[in-house]
């Protein structure tokens, strides 16, 4: 099937599914492949313009969890009752409207920053967007919580996985089906942050017996 015909494919489906964009079926590949998301989760986006992944979001976590995004773009209304989008700074979630109190299982982060044409600063700009995302964690995350963030690759990839690593128990790469296959986008997925947070209580009881062990087959 040529790479046109596959894009087209996503798209037609996230049409005739509902789905704001065909993004949706990357965060449930991802999902799919590595289980980050649970029933009840609390779950933060970064970078939630146009919706897709909330929509994924309220699927997954069910009517116990909720998600909460954040972006410089208005979100268009109509996205399920168990999410929320919130216009504000990623990198200040309270100012966009998150409570203090929050701390999250899972923090996801679609965003990128707009493409220049030079494959190397297109790079390097998406991995400073990867760093701003793991800077919010101690602040955000749980111990024991998930993170993904997308990249595009590059010379920097391989260090910015092993600061990844220096945070959480399990880190891997994933391409997912959806995405295109010319493209150098790629998903970390890191699996069991070692925390602690900082300043900030747990917004509810802790879980017994502590943070859940890392899944099977990572």
């Amino acid at each position: 099937m040529a790479e046109r015909e596959i894009h087209d494919h996503w798209s037609r489906e996230a049409k005739r599914k509902g789905y704001r964009s065909r993004a949706a079926f990357k965060l449930m590949q991802i999902d799919d492949r590595r289980g980050i998301l649970k029933k009840g989760d609390q779950v933060l986006d970064l970078g939630c313009a146009p919706g897709s992944w909330l929509q994924v979001v309220s699927q997954r976590v069910g009517a116990s969890g909720r998600g909460w995004g954040i972006d410089l773009k208005v979100v268009a209304s109509g996205l399920p009752d168990n999410v929320i989008a919130m216009e504000g700074n990623a990198e200040d979630p309270e100012g966009a409207g998150v409570p203090a109190s929050m701390l999250f299982d899972v923090v996801l982060s679609d965003m990128m920053p707009s493409t220049t044409g030079s494959r190397d600063t297109d790079h390097f700009r998406s991995i400073s967007v990867c760093e701003l995302a793991m800077d919010i964690c101690p602040r955000w995350l749980r111990p024991g919580g998930t993170l993904v963030m997308k990249v595009l690759e590059g010379a920097a990839m391989q260090q910015l996985l092993a600061d990844a690593r220096k945070q959480f128990e399990k880190v891997k790469p994933f391409k997912p089906d959806a995405s295109r296959k010319e493209s150098t986008e790629i998903f970390v997925i890191a699996h069991g942050y070692r925390g602690p947070p900082v300043d900030t209580p747990p917004a509810g009881p802790p879980t017994a017996g502590g943070p859940p062990p890392v899944p099977e087959g990572w």
